[in-house]
């Protein structure tokens, strides 16, 4: 029959639950993350699908203190310059919170490898399915975490040359996430930014559509 290979209702039900409930997590809890857990969440990331089985991303774990300090400062200078970028909305984001970079028990920066472009397999026409990959690790990585109950938060805030520089991610590497994992008091009830106010979720009715692109 066709679901003989569905999961059993209490599997398919915490398949959902974590999806459902992940949330971009910006408060944490100092304590560390088991190696073991951390672990599991590494490989979880690593089973994630790629084009061309290309696996082209690279994890990096901040343990010194200085570089994360240093990490810190980079998406703290970005962030000014975002507010500047938003015009009448700057003040407005800077009241929010939009990491947790000192605070979280692990710091991981994802970064693209060198030497993928010889991957043409899925890339002839589409050459940023590198990147496609690496976002379908990191999304691995994050309902792994929720599952685990650890909090996990993608910061995008940082000129990716000067962190590429900073973590001496060779020419042709390619930083595109940090990001801050840990325990934490609670998960938001609903994203951050709709908790906040400075937006909504649309529906998914609203992202769907038969045959071709809806009308206007």
């Amino acid at each position: 029959m066709p679901q003989d290979h569905a999961f059993s209702e209490q599997d398919k039900e915490a398949v959902y639950r974590a999806i459902a409930e992940r949330r971009d997590m910006r408060h944490f809890l100092p304590d560390p993350i088991p190696e073991s857990t951390l672990t599991r969440l590494l490989a979880a990331a690593h089973q994630a699908p790629s084009v061309g089985l290309m696996q082209p991303w690279h994890f990096i774990r901040i343990t010194e203190p200085r570089l994360r300090e240093s990490i810190h400062r980079l998406v703290d200078a970005e962030r000014k310059k975002t507010a500047e970028a938003l015009g009448e909305r700057g003040d407005e984001f800077m009241r929010l919170k939009v990491e947790g970079i000192r605070e979280c028990g692990e710091l991981l920066v994802v970064a693209l490898r060198d030497q993928r472009d010889k991957h043409v397999f899925g890339r002839r026409t589409m050459p940023e399915m590198d990147l496609a990959s690496a976002s379908c690790a990191i999304q691995n990585l994050w309902l792994a975490a929720r599952a685990e109950g650890i909090g996990m938060g993608w910061v995008s805030l940082f000129e990716p040359d000067e962190l590429a520089r900073l973590l001496e991610i060779p020419e042709g590497g390619q930083p595109i996430a940090v990001l801050c994992l840990g325990y934490t008091e609670g998960f938001y009830p609903r994203p951050m930014l709709e908790e906040e106010g400075w937006t909504r979720a649309r529906p998914l009715t609203d992202f769907v559509s038969d045959n071709r692109w809806p009308d206007a």
